[in-house]
């Protein structure tokens, strides 16, 4: 990884299900942005497993400066949200969600034997997850006359940028993602271009 990527899985997963003492752990893993796409998935498999005894469950949001959250879910503290989390931890993960379900077997495992079921149970969701890298990218509006539209858009191409939204009209307004490690180089070249205006979203 560089300064300007970080690591995130493409799309949901579930583990296979650990089982200890006839309990049954199962570990879901999603990729989530921000925290309303956190109760959504929450909430979706705590209607799915309405039977079950806990919803235990990690996350950790932010490619640069990171939030995270761990919830014990009525297991013995530190039991369950702690273990999960430091799946995410070994797998240098983000925008990441854990949630470890557990069918409760009429057994008690211990503080122990949970660490080790909802670490195993974030643990085969993860490694049954399709984990890629992105790039940390900052968002710049540009403004400029429509006669300046050919030189404006060659220049994105050859830099390889990415056009969010665009208005176009006889004063043209595009919305762009450039990757933050050329971020710099693409502002000043938009800066010192006669005729367009650059501004940090």
């Amino acid at each position: 990884m560089t300064e300007d990527t970080y690591k995130t899985i493409s799309k949901p997963s579930i583990g296979e299900t650990f089982k200890d003492k006839n309990s049954k752990f199962i570990g879901y893993a999603f990729p989530v942005e921000n925290e309303d796409q956190i109760k959504i998935q929450l909430d979706s498999i705590k209607k799915e497993h309405h039977s079950a005894r806990h919803w235990c469950y990690a996350y950790q949001l932010g490619p640069e400066v990171s939030t995270f959250r761990v919830n014990d879910d009525g297991e013995p503290n530190n039991s369950a949200g702690m273990p999960i989390y430091g799946q995410i931890q070994s797998f240098e993960l983000t925008n990441i969600l854990i949630i470890v379900v557990r069918y409760y077997g009429g057994v008690k495992l211990g503080v122990g034997g949970l660490i080790n079921a909802y670490k195993t149970g974030a643990q085969l969701a993860l490694e049954a997850s399709d984990i890629i890298e992105k790039t940390i990218n900052k968002k710049f509006v540009l403004k400029f006359e429509y006669k300046n539209m050919s030189k404006v858009m060659r220049l994105l191409k050859e830099n390889q940028v990415e056009i969010l939204k665009q208005e176009l009209e006889l004063n043209c307004l595009l919305e762009i993602s450039v990757r933050k490690g050329n971020a710099l180089k693409i502002f000043e070249l938009f800066n010192q271009f006669y005729g367009v205006e650059i501004d940090e979203l």
